[in-house]
């Protein structure tokens, strides 16, 4: 697992970059609304968590938030580590504002925490994915925001980084605080591997949603040597 520092504002990193592109896993390309028959997705030492709940609407008491999986070169996936919690990898997520359009919510939270900007929308996640939080996080968040949310509610997006990796940018576009300290493209196993516990049902549904968008590498190549 190779580290790579991508450049510094002053004192502040710009990107850390781990690479775990090291790991013996075979994995694929993503490709756009190209596969008919899509295979199954094999999560690979992971044991599988209860599934996540799915809901119409965000429940009473649980924090309404968007997740993004920002899908990079061959079907890696975009996750990174917090500053202040060692060893816990996530994909962006963010609350969206009363009344604000979920998919700009989606593409704000992402620009805010990675300075993305060049992401492309494919897909979303229909009904909304709920979670708890421990008691000792719910604790926490609740007085940081002065609230008593029992979790979160969290409707999903899936986007596709077009840009260069130059652009990421763990200090956001400077107007939120920065949330996490490094960054990796991982494979879909991975990140639910990485995932903290009580996001991995979550996580174990949002990729399993997403797997349509993924296309096996050799037989893509394989389909188009055809033409």
């Amino acid at each position: 697992m190779a580290v790579k520092a991508s450049g510094f504002i002053g004192k502040s990193a710009i990107s850390v970059h781990l690479d775990f592109s090291s790991f013996p896993v075979k994995f694929s390309c993503f490709k756009q609304f190209s596969v008919s028959t899509p295979k199954p997705l094999v999560v690979l030492s992971v044991a599988l968590s209860p599934p996540a709940r799915t809901v119409e609407s965000p429940p009473v008491g649980y924090r309404k938030n968007v997740g993004i999986c920002l899908v990079g070169p061959c079907r890696k996936i975009f996750t990174a580590s917090k500053i202040h919690i060692p060893d816990t990898w996530q994909m962006p997520q963010g609350g969206a504002d009363e009344g604000e359009d979920l998919r700009n919510a989606a593409f704000r939270e992402l620009r805010e925490e990675t300075g993305v900007t060049s992401a492309e929308f494919i897909a979303e996640i229909p009904n909304w994915l709920t979670y708890d939080f421990p008691r000792e996080v719910k604790e926490k968040l609740n007085r940081k925001w002065r609230t008593s949310y029992k979790g979160q509610a969290q409707k999903w997006f899936l986007f596709k980084f077009t840009g260069k990796e130059e652009e990421i940018n763990l200090l956001g576009d400077g107007t939120a605080k920065p949330e996490f300290k490094v960054w990796s493209w991982m494979l879909p196993e991975q990140v639910i591997e990485h995932a903290v516990y009580f996001k991995r049902p979550v996580y174990e549904h949002v990729i399993k949603q997403f797997n349509p968008y993924f296309v096996d590498e050799e037989n893509d190549s394989m389909n188009s040597s055809k033409y």
